[in-house]
């Protein structure tokens, strides 16, 4: 009987995020930059089944757009089992099965929760048994964002993004999301970034040397405020997405004329994420955006981090 034929299985979900904030300091001698970001984790969810296999394996399915999914080592989820494997010592491989829900490439970190979910499913599965803390430091290691989806809630990053520290957050926030059939890729959009920088040197400030999160987000964030917080959401990439992506701007400008209290592209994009002020004004907006012809996504936030389901081991 191989391990696959042994039939125990673990069930976990991971939530994709939104930057609702997010500051860059500037292009460091390393080729990356220093971040300040408020993270929101939101319902809108990847389901990973792990069950024990002899080799590393993985086969993705879903509601998102799969195209630009890797099935061999380059998916992050298959970097994560062996990093724990090398890590724990474990022998023995794993299957994954991927539902995926989080926009591809999308600036809403789903590889990242895949990622979250992988490590947190095979050291349930194999009973590797790592700690928290020791969890959170193989997931800075897979990604900036791998951290913020094992956690989930809402915190502020920092560092490259993986240095989380939890932010008070009440209420609940409504969210729309518009998603794109293409996605982008976030280094090229950094790039943009730090051309744009280059090209308007006069005319803008310079990048911030350690960037930080705004204090009037967090106070609406604690306040569970959504006017207040629309006020001061914050997305150092946005200009440079709709540089590469000026068709976005379309989009932004329908949804904050209709209804929305504030739009913002999540992350490097192409995602954009609408705040409403309550559900109802939500179903309203994502019916205008619909009869625009636009695919969109109706969450909330903040929501737990990656977890394992009820029905994780089935013998």
């Amino acid at each position: 009987m191989t391990r696959q034929q042994e039939g125990t299985r673990v069930h976990v979900r991971a939530p994709g995020k939104i930057n609702v904030y997010l500051e860059i300091g500037a292009l460091l001698d390393d080729g990356y930059h220093e971040v300040a970001t408020a993270y929101q984790a939101v319902s809108v969810y990847e389901d990973l089944y792990a069950t024990l296999s002899d080799d590393f394996t993985i086969e993705v399915s879903g509601t998102a757009d799969l195209s630009g999914v890797p099935t061999d080592d380059r998916n992050l989820a298959i970097r994560a089992a062996k990093l724990l494997a090398h890590t724990t010592g474990y022998t023995g491989g794993v299957h994954l099965r991927i539902e995926k829900h989080v926009p591809v490439a999308g600036g809403m970190g789903g590889g990242s929760a895949d990622a979250a979910a992988a490590l947190l499913a095979c050291d349930t599965l194999w009973g590797t048994g790592l700690s928290a803390h020791r969890l959170h430091e193989l997931a800075a290691r897979l990604g900036a964002d791998v951290p913020f989806a094992l956690q989930g809630g809402t915190a502020i990053g920092t560092g490259r993004g993986d240095e989380l520290s939890p932010a008070l957050a009440k209420g609940r926030f409504e969210w729309v999301l518009v998603v794109s059939d293409e996605g982008m890729s976030t280094p090229e959009v950094y790039d943009e970034l730090d051309i744009h920088r280059q090209r308007y040197t006069l005319d803008i400030a310079p990048p911030p040397s350690i960037p930080s999160v705004d204090t009037a987000v967090l106070h609406a964030l604690r306040a569970g405020d959504p006017a207040m917080l629309s006020e001061s959401i914050r997305n150092d990439l946005q200009a440079p997405a709709l540089s590469l992506r000026p068709d976005l701007a379309e989009v932004l400008e329908l949804g904050e004329t209709s209804g929305a209290l504030a739009g913002l592209i999540s992350g490097s994009g192409p995602t954009i994420a609408f705040l409403a002020p309550d559900a109802n004004a939500a179903r309203e907006l994502e019916g205008t955006l619909q009869a625009a012809g636009l695919r969109t996504i109706r969450a909330h936030g903040p929501v737990a981090g990656a977890r394992v389901m009820a029905d994780r081991v089935i013998a």
